[in-house]
């Protein structure tokens, strides 16, 4: 057989005599194989480029994080390919401790001004958090100094007989 590829990059020759047409399953009754086109990638490929499991990329579709994917006739989901961004954008803004909610409503902004003020907002609001937080760390970190002096003490004045004074104000706090 001989084979011409055209400037499109088409296989004409082939074609022309029928031969294609005998290696697809289009003459089989009632079965058509819908092509994806390059923007539609599934679901595993999604998970994959943006270094998630598909369940994440399901959970992140039932939160509506996700545009609703379409499905293919064989029931697989069909994502577009900004949903790939889309997730790494879901998971970096969780590892700098935006919740499922916040980050759902950073998506949802209108853009413009009105996007800016709620981004604005939320980032106060996350800074007020982080506050707080780190407040309670630095007295906890003042609690554990304490009780790390106090382990020191008393492991220095009575060594091998010493009691942990630690264990002792813990049981007498209950």
């Amino acid at each position: 057989m001989n084979v011409s590829i055209t400037a499109t990059g088409k296989v004409s020759d082939l074609r022309d005599r029928g031969f294609l047409r005998r290696l697809t399953l289009d003459l089989a009754p009632g079965c058509r194989l819908p092509a994806m086109t390059q923007s539609e990638i599934r679901i595993g490929e999604v998970a994959a480029r943006a270094g998630v499991s598909i369940d994440t990329v399901r959970y992140y579709e039932r939160r509506r994080l996700l545009p609703r994917a379409s499905r293919t006739q064989g029931g697989f989901r069909v994502f577009t390919g900004d949903a790939v961004e889309r997730v790494r954008f879901i998971k970096q803004a969780q590892e700098l401790g935006f919740s499922l909610d916040e980050i759902s409503a950073l998506l949802t902004t209108g853009g413009g001004a009105n996007e800016c003020r709620s981004v604005r907002d939320l980032l106060r609001a996350k800074l007020v958090e982080l506050d707080r937080r780190l407040k309670t760390m630095r007295d906890f970190r003042g609690t554990l100094a304490n009780h790390l002096a106090k382990c020191e003490s008393e492991l220095k004045r009575h060594g091998k007989a010493a009691q942990c004074p630690v264990v002792i104000e813990i049981a007498h706090s209950k």
